[in-house]
């Protein structure tokens, strides 16, 4: 008699159990909103071939982790009970409006919001997700300590960009930026803690002529130690930035009373550059901003207003008690 020879079943491929593929579906394209704004993330499963009946499976959205920030867990559900988690605690809710829909609805959006969002169903053993990348409409600007250049280590970075109502920018960001044209010198921290700059114009004082334009880099540096400038990223506002009409130049504690004064409170760099980005805010005169600088806004750029092109110009920190300058103000909605 032959010996008995073993069948080898081929194991069947990932998602597969019992004859039934279990699918999730996410957008491949970036989702864009804004601060304050509700957004939904949208998630779908199914399986291949369709079930006849519904099984009971368990949700799980979590936040990956991105530029040494840790991954978070932002929600689980089984059913109709929902958990969520630290800061989105009382702002995200699963969005089951059609059948086998996991989606992530996330209200009044927060800087540090964006990031890569991982939608995750699980049905008995096996287990299958999908990624959303969610990102804030927003502008990158470079920004100096006021006593001068390449004073902040990367810690005393992340302080002035929130500061100025801002984050540090991620790579992306500042990539993006260059893509738009945004072309400077100073090398600056990142969320990541490396230090970059965009450069747009090859020059001398800029690594020199032979190199392509592009996003120079300095790689990762000692966070404590290294000192450099930083690029903030601030996002879109709910709010108005103006400039406030008054008979007479302003000392800076003068110009923080105006504002206050007129229901407002003196605009932030991040606040002014938002403006200028997503409202068009156009004016020629220089004011105070909260940090003690100078500085206003250009969208269109003309004779008798500084350079050829749009953008946010500085006079950098004046003496406080010169009476040379105006006030920009910012009314939250």
């Amino acid at each position: 008699m032959l010996p008995e020879v073993p069948i080898c079943t081929p194991p069947l491929p990932s998602g597969i159990f019992n004859g039934v593929k279990l699918v999730v579906e996410t957008p491949e394209e970036t989702l864009f909103s804004h601060r304050g704004a509700n957004v939904t993330l949208p998630c779908r499963y199914h399986y291949e071939p369709a079930l006849a009946s519904p099984r009971p499976v368990r949700i799980k959205w979590w936040k990956l982790s991105e530029n040494g920030v840790p991954e978070q867990d932002v929600l689980v559900a089984i059913g109709l009970r929902q958990r969520t988690f630290g800061d989105y605690r009382g702002r995200v809710r699963l969005r089951q409006d059609r059948a086998r829909e996991v989606s992530l609805e996330i209200r009044d959006l927060r800087l540090e919001d964006y990031g890569r969002y991982r939608c995750e169903v699980i049905d008995g053993l096996e287990d299958e997700s999908g990624l959303v990348e969610l990102e804030l409409r927003g502008v990158v600007f470079p920004y100096q300590h006021p006593q001068g250049r390449y004073k902040f280590n990367f810690h005393e970075a992340q302080q002035a960009c929130e500061e100025q109502d801002a984050v540090v920018a991620s790579f992306e960001q500042l990539f993006r930026a260059w893509e738009e044209g945004l072309d400077w010198c100073n090398a600056g921290w990142l969320q990541d803690a490396s230090v970059q700059y965009p450069v747009t114009q090859a020059r001398r004082p800029c690594g020199g002529l032979g190199l392509a334009p592009g996003v120079r880099s300095y790689g990762p540096r000692h966070r404590r130690l290294h000192r450099y400038d930083v690029f903030c990223f601030a996002v879109a506002l709910r709010g108005q930035v103006y400039y406030l009409e008054h008979p007479e130049k302003l000392t800076l504690a003068e110009a923080r009373e105006a504002c206050r004064e007129d229901g407002a409170q003196i605009a932030k760099v991040g606040q002014l550059f938002a403006a200028w980005k997503f409202r068009g805010l156009d004016r020629c005169d220089a004011g105070w901003l909260a940090d003690g600088s100078a500085r206003y806004p250009v969208a269109h750029p003309r004779s008798n207003c500084g350079a050829l092109e749009p953008g946010v110009r500085s006079f950098g920190f004046p003496d406080p008690h010169s009476r040379q300058y105006g006030v920009y103000c910012y009314r939250p909605r």
